[in-house]
């Protein structure tokens, strides 16, 4: 699958998000539909959702391996690579966030990218905000989906996006999701624990200074509620010499949470630019690795 997961990463890279309805729309939209007719105030309505959308996302994608392997060789690959690369988000995510360094309204551009409050928000804690979403979002839409797309193919893959998917839009501990996307929030944090920790050592592979990196993902990495986002962050923060977390504002209300890192410098609009620029060394690390493990298969 190495040569697969390298292909579909480097579509991604050169095109990014093709015009067309992408898969984790139709996902949305399941489970939207799925909400509004049967949502009920529980833990097993909830699963029942996530086995349906699990199930139908793998009888879709073995499919259309399946299909694909009717092909010869060398249609087979590229197509599955295509599709395969609406599951990697790497240039949207770096095109997302480098918004901010050119937006007049950086705030704005934030806005579409954090479920926090921005409108209140100091420039130091707007550019701070980013490179902890471009830090866990380097997990979530880049190495994990490539992770399971090396170990389980295309279906591993589209499951991956389907569990993330539930995640984003149901596992909330609010009253109405508390109970109704326990299962969906259980199951994204094993998903994504090997991810997280892969993506926070990618993080300090290429980070200039790795000691200090390493030291503040040993140090921070447990800090946060999540047991699996205070990793790529706190390797961030370490490979960049800032702090970062601390308290913000969700729908007005807010949340205190603990800083990861050092604030040996602040956090500017610079040190956003040196955060992004990591994707370069990140790009090549990953396609050599991914050379590399299909060499020795």
């Amino acid at each position: 699958m190495f040569e697969l997961a390298a292909l579909a990463y480097l579509i991604d890279l050169r095109f990014g998000e093709f015009r067309t309805t992408h898969p984790v729309v139709l996902m949305g939209r399941f489970i939207e539909g799925y909400e509004g007719r049967y949502y009920r105030d529980n833990i097993r309505s909830g699963a029942i959702l996530i086995a349906s959308l699990l199930t139908l996302t793998l009888i879709v994608s073995l499919s259309i391996v399946y299909a694909c392997q009717q092909l010869p060789y060398w249609l087979a690959l590229p197509v599955l690579a295509v599709i395969a690369s609406m599951g990697l988000a790497m240039h949207m995510l770096h095109a997302s966030v480098s918004e901010l360094l050119t937006s007049k309204q950086p705030r704005q551009a934030l806005r579409y990218l954090v479920s926090r409050d921005t409108e209140t928000m100091s420039d130091s804690e707007v550019y701070k905000a980013a490179i902890e979403t471009w830090a866990e979002n380097l997990s979530d839409g880049v190495i994990a989906p490539l992770f399971y797309l090396v170990l389980f193919g295309l279906p591993g893959l589209a499951v991956y996006k389907a569990v993330n998917t539930l995640d984003s839009m149901i596992a909330y501990k609010t009253d109405r999701y508390l109970h109704f996307g326990r299962v969906a929030a259980k199951l994204d944090d094993l998903a994504n624990f090997i991810p997280a920790r892969l993506t926070a050592l990618l993080i300090i592979l290429v980070s200039s200074d790795k000691k200090r990196a390493w030291q503040c993902l040993w140090r921070d990495a447990d800090k946060l509620e999540s047991p699996n986002a205070g990793r790529p962050i706190a390797a961030m923060a370490g490979a960049l010499g800032v702090a970062l977390g601390g308290d913000a504002m969700y729908h007005g209300r807010l949340k205190t949470k603990p800083a990861l890192g050092d604030a040996i410098v602040p956090v500017t609009k610079t040190t956003l630019s040196k955060a992004l620029s990591m994707k370069t060394p990140i790009d090549f690390t990953i396609l050599g690795l991914l050379a590399v493990g299909f060499l020795l298969s």
